[in-house]
C-alpha cells in the first residue's frame, strides 16, 4: 500500500466527492472582488458552481448585461483562480 500525504488524500477525496463544487464556490466567493473588481463584487448576489458551470446572480440589469459580454473573460479568470480548468460555462441570472 502506497503512502499519501494528508494534502494528497484530501484532494483525492474532494475530487471524488460532491463537496468539490461547494468548496470551489467558496474559494471563488473569497476572491471574486479581486477577479472582477469591487463594483461587480458589490452587486453580485450569489455565486454557485454546479458541475462545470458557474452561476452568477445579480439584480442589477446593466451589470447582468455587461457580465453576459464578459463570459469568456470570467471563465478564464475563475479557472486561473482555481488553478485548474473547472469552469466551461457561465450563466448570468
Amino acid at each position: 500500500m502506497g503512502e499519501y500525504s494528508l494534502g494528497d488524500a484530501l484532494r483525492n477525496f474532494l475530487n471524488k466527492s460532491q463537496l468539490k463544487g461547494s468548496i470551489q464556490a467558496l474559494q471563488i466567493e473569497e476572491v471574486w472582488e479581486q477577479i472582477m473588481g469591487k463594483t461587480v463584487a458589490r452587486y453580485t448576489d450569489k455565486i454557485q458552481i454546479h458541475g462545470h458551470t458557474l452561476y452568477v446572480n445579480t439584480s442589477v440589469a446593466p451589470l447582468r448585461q455587461e457580465l453576459l459580454y464578459q463570459k469568456d473573460k470570467i471563465i478564464q479568470r475563475v479557472n486561473e483562480a482555481l488553478g485548474e480548468n473547472v469552469i466551461k460555462e457561465v450563466i448570468i441570472k
